[in-house]
């Protein structure tokens, strides 16, 4: 997927980094104070919105706007560039640049010129996949530290919501000056995806991609007529980013194709249906690589979608939420913790609260590494392992019993399955499944004893897993005995069904 050809009328500017969030909450920033003050600048704008994608394509003025997504930083930030800035009456090549762009198929017209009223009215406003909206903006704008910032009131459709950008060609200045409006952890949302949520308009099909350190999942649903997320079908491939990472501190050029040609894969299958919603999560991987820019540019050239990498706060958050909300628990204090490639997310709290989280860089793939943990190999060489696991959590040490361990992730998964002995993966079977201290030691002796090709036939282990199970074992093993426990909860419920809760659940008004 290519961004459109610029048309002639496209303005020569310089680029700007671009963050926005949305939500009524904003009136309570005591930062955004200042910019309450400042003189407000009132426009209507009418904006055209596509089931295919976030293109910016508004008329303003008598003028046809449109700007597309170049890249998004490993920060999160997003570099927009104009690609038409047409008066009307627009020439054909308008029109297709600006369909194009809205990745929405051409019309079939033979107009040479197109007015303001033929393009929303008659090509624009009959389509299902396509939607008008006139929209009202109050904005106010100042300058923070060289950095532009806006607060404005969106109004459309008889609703209203309030949005703060911050622009500057300096990232480090965008992701800075977010950070002293205490604004950091929220989403970047474009204009036009906060206008589709406002609005509640968009593909009823979603899908959520989790852009993990040893594996690529995805979940794939619907949103049924009350507005509530279904899934329908979920699926994974490992391609091993993180192989090397602990050693070189960036991804190489072999991680980094086998990931973005699977994620081009999924998101193909997801689009071959119709129009669908997509969000894309990267975690620890991505945050520790140095060149991590360079994958969110391929996925992005490949097949039009934005990661955006997630801190390790958000993420235990996220999968904190989806774990909780689906397996009855016991007691008042709960850990969740959810064991990946590249590191390890830690929730403690209640049903209906969190007390403290926090993210930890021990994983499968790095431990795998730095003890050879692929093959098999010594007693000795386990406990070395699990030493130096236990180092590195020693912020599990030392604090009051859980009433209960919740364990979710790819380890946590494949040790449920093979204890099941499954020889097709069942989610049902898995979710739900308590594995104890006994069983954890046998698996660990299981993979101890066994090369990689070997591993590979024990049924219920993911093939693609025989690398890094072994010390993803050892990882569960050590939180086990840390916080004293005998046993743990195994969910297969993970980061993408809460991302699936918070973006795409009803309602979907107030903070896109």
């Amino acid at each position: 997927m290519t961004d459109p050809t610029p048309h002639p009328s496209a303005p020569v500017v310089v680029p700007r980094w671009e963050w926005r969030t949305f939500g009524d909450d904003l009136d309570d920033v005591d930062a955004l104070g200042p910019l309450r003050t400042a003189a407000p600048v009132d426009s209507d704008e009418t904006y055209v919105l596509s089931m295919y994608g976030d293109a910016s394509v508004k008329v303003r003025d008598g003028v046809l706007d449109v700007k597309v997504l170049q890249r998004m930083s490993g920060s999160g930030l997003q570099l927009w560039v104009p690609t038409m800035k047409a008066p009307f009456p627009l020439d054909a090549a308008a029109v297709a640049g600006a369909f194009t762009a809205l990745g929405a198929p051409p019309p079939d017209t033979r107009l040479s010129e197109v007015t303001r009223e033929q393009l929303l009215r008659d090509l624009v406003a009959p389509r299902d996949d396509l939607l008008v909206v006139d929209t009202g903006k109050r904005r106010r704008r100042s300058v923070l530290d060289d950095c532009m910032v806006e607060l404005t009131e969106m109004s459309a459709a008889g609703r209203t919501v309030l949005t703060v950008a911050v622009e500057s060609p300096d990232a480090g200045l965008v992701v800075r000056t977010i950070g002293r409006l205490g604004l950091e952890g929220r989403p970047n949302t474009c204009v036009a995806r906060g206008l589709k949520s406002l609005l509640d308009w968009g593909p009823r099909r979603f899908a959520v991609i989790d852009v993990g350190t040893n594996s690529v999942k995805i979940a794939l649903g619907h949103r049924d007529d009350g507005g509530t997320p279904r899934v329908e079908a979920e699926s994974s491939v490992v391609t091993r980013l993180g192989e090397g990472l602990a050693a070189a501190g960036a991804l190489t050029p072999a991680s980094m194709g086998r990931t973005v040609d699977a994620i081009e894969d999924l998101v193909r299958e997801a689009r071959r249906v119709g129009p669908v919603d997509i969000v894309a999560v990267g975690t620890a991987g991505l945050r520790q690589a140095s060149n991590r820019d360079e994958l969110l540019a391929a996925v992005h050239s490949r097949c039009g979608v934005t990661v955006e990498v997630i801190s390790g706060r958000e993420e235990a958050r996220l999968a904190y939420s989806a774990a909780v909300s689906a397996l009855p628990v016991s007691g008042d204090r709960l850990l969740v913790f959810d064991s990946g490639g590249g590191s390890s997310q830690f929730t403690f709290g209640s049903v209906d609260r969190i007390d403290e989280q926090f993210s930890v860089d021990v994983g499968a793939v790095r431990f795998a590494e730095r003890f050879g943990l692929a093959d098999a190999v010594p007693r000795a060489t386990v406990d070395a392992a699990l030493r130096a696991i236990a180092t590195e959590l020693e912020e599990l040490s030392g604090r009051p019993r859980p009433d209960m361990v919740i364990a979710m992730g790819g380890t946590s998964t494949n040790l449920a399955a093979v204890k099941h002995g499954l020889d097709h993966y069942d989610p049902d079977v898995v979710h739900g499944t308590v594995l104890d201290v006994p069983e954890v030691e046998r698996q660990i002796e299981l993979f101890r004893t066994r090369s990689t090709e070997e591993r590979r036939g024990i049924p219920g282990l993911q093939p693609a897993r025989a690398e890094v199970i072994l010390a993803g074992a050892c990882v569960v093993r050590t939180i086990l005995a840390l916080t004293d426990q005998d046993v743990l909860t195994v969910s297969d419920r993970a980061l993408r069904h809460g991302v699936v809760a918070e973006r795409f659940g009803a309602p979907r008004r107030g903070r896109p």
